[in-house]
């Protein structure tokens, strides 16, 4: 097919891209900057633009996006511009140019509302309940392009979860920098089950849910390895691997919550550099478990990860060392 990918600028939209490419698809990326994929063709533009959405989308017979407004503070007209908007005129133009599958790339953010979530599948998203402008906006997008399905356009949402790797400057980047900072505490001393999701299953996985847009559509599916560890643990992993300190302190989950709490009221009267230190979104996510059961999805894509958690740090402690 031709293939659209929104976001391949980012980690996941990358390799999503490059997936695709070696696949055998050909492969047009949307995004602000140059993706760096070999084998993709770059049409640089803006999400929010309906112009530049209908020239990257004309000719495309599948649009895997993944553009998004990603951050842990900021106004929430501007999460609202990109990742609300900009999915809706997506699915607009989508329609208009007869494009054949669409697959959309949300997060299980979309419906955690503070409490555990143990062993479930992709629970409905609430953007009432959705924790913070990110979850919220993800939340309301996953809603609008579920709600556009059809036989004509047929819509798979996926929810990739802590997706992580080599290369990684969200995720991985800010965990090793504040554990060599001596400021990665645990939360409840770490021990809240997690799932998360190695680059190489992610991209996957969503290619898989491209490949079986027209079976399993009008659905969404949470995607993991499938392999729940500790926070502390995971967290320790990824420090190990990059040389760096593992976190050795912990705070209760409620003074976590607290601070969290402080802090994104202090950043939206004088908002620092960069990302907060904690959020209360981030305490609830590192002190909550939050571990899913894939069996659906195995099925319904049919697909499983590649790569085994183990595996996955062992590729990262060798991007470190060369």
């Amino acid at each position: 097919m031709i293939v659209l990918v929104t976001g391949a600028s980012g980690f996941l939209g990358r390799a999503v891209a490059a997936r695709l490419v070696a696949s055998g698809h050909q492969v047009r990326t949307m995004q602000r900057r140059p993706s760096g994929v070999e084998g993709a063709v770059d049409i640089l533009g803006s999400i929010t633009s309906p112009t530049d959405v209908a020239r990257a989308i004309q000719g495309a017979e599948g649009i895997v996006h993944l553009a998004a407004k990603v951050s842990l503070a900021g106004h929430e007209d501007e999460f609202r511009a990109v990742n609300v908007a900009g999915t809706r005129s997506l699915l607009d133009e989508a329609e208009r140019a007869g494009v054949a599958r669409f697959v959309h790339v949300s997060s299980p953010s979309v419906a955690h509302a503070g409490r555990a979530l143990a062993g479930v599948g992709a629970e409905p998203a609430d953007p009432r309940r959705a924790r913070g402008a990110y979850a919220r906006t993800k939340a309301e997008a996953e809603l609008i392009a579920l709600a556009r399905d059809s036989s004509s356009l047929p819509v798979v949402a996926v929810r990739p979860h802590l997706v992580w790797g080599p290369g990684d400057t969200q995720l991985v980047a800010r965990i090793v920098d504040r554990a060599r900072r001596g400021r990665l505490p645990l939360l409840n001393g770490g021990t809240a089950l997690i799932d998360s999701t190695y680059i190489d299953n992610a991209a996957s996985g969503i290619a898989a849910a491209l490949d079986r847009a027209h079976i399993s559509h009008g659905r969404a599916f949470v995607l993991t390895n499938g392999e729940p560890r500790p926070v502390g643990e995971l967290l320790a992993g990824i420090c190990l691997a990059a040389g760096a300190p593992r976190p050795r302190w912990s705070v209760p989950a409620w003074l976590g919550r607290t601070a969290g709490g402080a802090i994104e009221q202090l950043w939206r009267v004088a908002p620092g550099n960069g990302e907060p230190p904690m959020t209360r979104f981030l305490a609830e996510q590192l002190s909550t478990a939050h571990w899913f059961d894939q069996r659906e999805t195995r099925r319904a894509l049919d697909w499983s990860p590649s790569v085994s958690i183990d595996e996955g740090l062992q590729r990262l402690a060798a991007s470190y060392a060369g």
